[in-house]
């Protein structure tokens, strides 16, 4: 009797539970398994799916996109010239001073430039290194053409070596100082005072323009304009030596005028014992309406290796005088440095000429010619020395 009435209730309730309960909650076993999978993927994903999400999101910062996010925004360099070389793999030593050429190269090292250095006082090449580069080059001054400006505005009365120009908002300046610093502003003025044909007049009388030796094969005669230029007129050529060409070798003509006291020497490059054994010096012209001012001049060349722009040149034993130059031309920046050494009588006028990229700049060169006259400077010492200790030639026996 009570198997039956279980046996009924049974039946009953599973009536009651196909009326009641959804198909869904009875029929729990998925039809499709991927439909299944991919509606648990999608409506609940997992710990291991939300790793991978992380990482992705991670991607844009990245240290692969940084760097090249980096290379991006690297500054884009206009220089196109190494600032590097073996200056003198393709000089001919001949005729050179073996003393001073030696000093020259170690001064230079491997910075690409030249160095020319000449007798002042006779117009006799002791040495160029880079010999290719300093006399079938042909370059702009840049601020070294400044000297030549200061002595024609002296000569023509605009100004005094006491006159004080305006070059800022609130700041005077002499010549003295203007040289010292190499301030543009001064010099551009006293461009734009002179006027171009006025101008013109002594950059011709210190030779520029045209070859600073008769007869030395493959050298460039340089350039000096007709007319101001287009951008920037007299101003910007007086400052910067805008549209003039020159090379180291006229310039070391141009400084050794203005250390001699004005006598203006075609520069001689004897390579031979015969040429050497017949030299002979060749005077161009004497400058003999600028000589009284050409110690105002020396006051600002002097100062510029005291506390201006040179101060790298600056030797103890050996009084320099000399001009800074910086500025770019054809994907390269030049640094000039034009000077001579010793006061009453020089005895050496040393120009040196960098062409590279950043590096090169005016106070660089006065820092490699600083190198040079403190080689020279010890060398003399030395040779002294031994001329002491063996008066009678006793070291050569």
């Amino acid at each position: 009797m009570f198997r039956k009435l279980a046996i009924l209730a049974m039946a009953v309730f599973a009536v009651w539970a196909s009326e009641i309960l959804p198909a869904e909650t009875l029929n729990s076993g998925p039809q499709n398994p991927s439909d299944s999978a991919r509606k648990t993927s999608s409506s609940v994903p997992s710990a291991s799916k939300r790793r991978v999400s992380k990482k992705k999101r991670r991607v844009p910062a990245s240290g692969v996109r940084r760097a090249r996010a980096g290379r991006r925004r690297r500054p884009y360099s206009p220089w196109r010239i190494s600032s590097f070389a073996d200056s003198a793999a393709e000089d001919d030593p001949t005729g050179d001073d073996p003393i001073i050429r030696q000093a020259a190269i170690e001064a230079l090292g491997s910075w690409n430039g030249s160095i020319v250095v000449v007798n002042p006082n006779n117009g006799r090449v002791l040495s160029i290194v880079n010999q290719k580069l300093a006399l079938s080059g042909a370059f702009t001054p840049c601020s070294t053409f400044k000297p030549v400006v200061a002595l024609a505005a002296l000569k023509e009365g605009i100004i005094t070596p006491r006159t004080q120009l305006r070059v800022g908002r609130r700041l005077r300046m002499n010549l003295t100082e203007a040289l010292a610093k190499s301030n543009n502003a001064f010099f551009a003025r006293l461009g734009e005072m002179l006027g171009f044909r006025r101008l013109a007049v002594y950059a011709r009388a210190f030779g520029l323009g045209q070859k600073a030796g008769g007869s030395i094969p493959g050298e460039s005669p340089g350039r000096f304009p007709a007319t101001p230029p287009k951008d920037g007129g007299v101003g910007y050529l007086a400052y910067c030596g805008q549209d003039i060409e020159v090379t180291p070798l006229q310039m070391a003509a141009l400084i050794s005028a203005i250390g001699n006291g004005g006598t203006f020497y075609e520069l001689q490059y004897p390579r031979t014992a015969e040429e050497l054994a017949g030299f002979e010096p060749k005077v161009r012209r004497n400058l003999d309406d600028l000589a009284r001012y050409f110690p105002q001049i020396k006051a600002g060349l002097a100062a510029a290796v005291l506390y201006g722009t040179a101060r790298q040149a600056y030797e103890p034993e050996m009084q320099v005088y000399g001009k800074t130059g910086t500025c770019s031309e054809d994907g390269a920046r030049l640094g000039w440095f034009v000077s001579y050494a010793g006061d009453q009588q020089p005895k050496y006028v040393v120009v040196v000429l960098l062409r590279g990229g950043r590096m090169m700049f005016g106070p660089h060169a006065a820092e490699i010619a600083g190198r040079l006259y403190h080689d020279l400077v010890q060398r003399e010492h030395a040779t002294q020395t031994s001329r002491a200790a063996f008066p009678s030639g006793e070291a050569h026996r």
